[in-house]
């Protein structure tokens, strides 16, 4: 059920962020992804803090990304961490050419 949920969620040409509202990590992530101008369609916030299966979701994200925490980012189909590395990948200029890559921005 977890395995299908999550992807289900994430597509080649998206980014999808894996996340619970109260996390500061989610936070920052959230607060990065926004200063960039992304096509309608192409930037998904999955919020999984109410999900029956949240457990098993992050089980899995271990299994896919070696670690269970969130954020889980993903952009196209290829976790790129969490939080601090989404800003780190902002700060190195390297995020943008990731979103270029997929054709996420506008």
């Amino acid at each position: 059920m977890a395995q299908q949920f999550v992807k289900a969620q994430i597509q080649g040409d998206k980014v999808v962020v894996f996340l619970k509202p109260t996390c500061p990590y989610c936070t920052m992530a959230e607060e990065v992804l926004s200063k960039y101008n992304f096509k309608p369609g192409h930037l998904e916030f999955v919020d999984i803090s109410g999900h029956e299966d949240m457990d098993s979701i992050q089980d899995y994200f271990r299994e896919i990304t070696g670690a269970r925490t969130v954020p889980r980012v993903f952009i196209g189909e290829s976790c790129i961490g969490g939080g601090s590395d989404v800003s780190a990948l902002h700060r190195s200029g390297k995020l943008e050419a990731m979103l270029k890559s997929i054709e996420a921005l506008r």
